[in-house]
């Protein structure tokens, strides 16, 4: 029961922060047309908004964070939730914290704007699954470690917005980040005699999963694509009108 109280007084405070980052991303949405040619390329045709899918997403998002701080409120009935007692903070807790919140930052404010989704995608990916399914501390420093150098580098090398599409360095850097990332998993899990499915799997799942989104993203529902002069999606792209159209379209 205790432990229970403990998680519904983090859920209080897990809920009012994504009501406040679904609330930003809902504002930045709704300045985008949803119904400028511009914006997709097709007159009035709201379905292929770029806003469309972040719209969704953040709506969703907000939903599910107004339902989670009902329910803690309901449990806790906001006793202690002011207490880092009480919320059951450690040494090992408040560690785990900030590695969360430096690789999410990294991704979000670094990676994003100036690297190729699928490689920011992978590395993200992989340093979430390997640094905290396990409950490996080293595995949690490692992994925040390698997004934070990923970020850094993309954000001192390319700050401002003119430079985000015109160099490939920061995607190369990336991609090594994300190789080392996964070397040192097997490596150090092979030592602890820790190799499961679940770390099998994980560079299939950090590689397949943006690959798919950004494919269904950019083709399927037309939306843009996170800096689609990236060193991955641009060559998708390429072959994709280039190589794979027409082909089907008898050109």
């Amino acid at each position: 029961m205790a432990d229970t109280l403990v998680m519904r007084r983090r859920d209080f405070w897990t809920a009012l922060v994504l009501i406040v980052v679904s609330v930003f991303f809902l504002y930045q949405t709704s300045l985008i047309p949803f119904f400028d040619a511009s914006a997709a390329g097709v007159q009035g045709a709201w379905y292929n908004s770029a806003g469309l899918v972040p719209f969704g997403i953040f709506s969703a998002l907000l939903l599910l964070a107004i339902v989670l701080l009902f329910i803690a409120i309901r449990s806790t009935g906001m006793s202690g939730l002011a207490s880092p007692r009480a919320l059951g903070f450690t040494t090992t807790e408040s560690e785990r914290l900030i590695c969360i919140s430096a690789i999410l930052a990294s991704f979000i404010f670094c990676l994003v704007p100036r690297v190729d989704f699928i490689a920011a995608s992978a590395l993200l990916i992989t340093a979430l699954i390997w640094g905290f399914h396990s409950g490996d501390r080293i595995a949690m420093r490692i992994s925040a470690i390698s997004v934070t150098i990923a970020g850094l580098y993309a954000l001192i090398a390319h700050f401002p917005r003119s430079e985000w599409t015109k160099a490939h360095d920061d995607d190369v850097v990336t991609l090594l980040s994300f190789a080392c990332l996964t070397g040192i998993m097997f490596i150090r899990t092979a030592r602890l005699d820790k190799i499961d499915r679940v770390v099998k799997l994980t560079p299939v799942i950090a590689i397949i999963t943006p690959l798919l989104l950004v494919i269904a993203m950019a083709f399927g529902f037309r939306q843009n694509v996170p800096n689609r002069q990236g060193l991955l999606f641009s060559q998708i792209e390429y072959h994709y009108y280039v190589s794979l159209k027409p082909l089907w379209s008898g050109r």
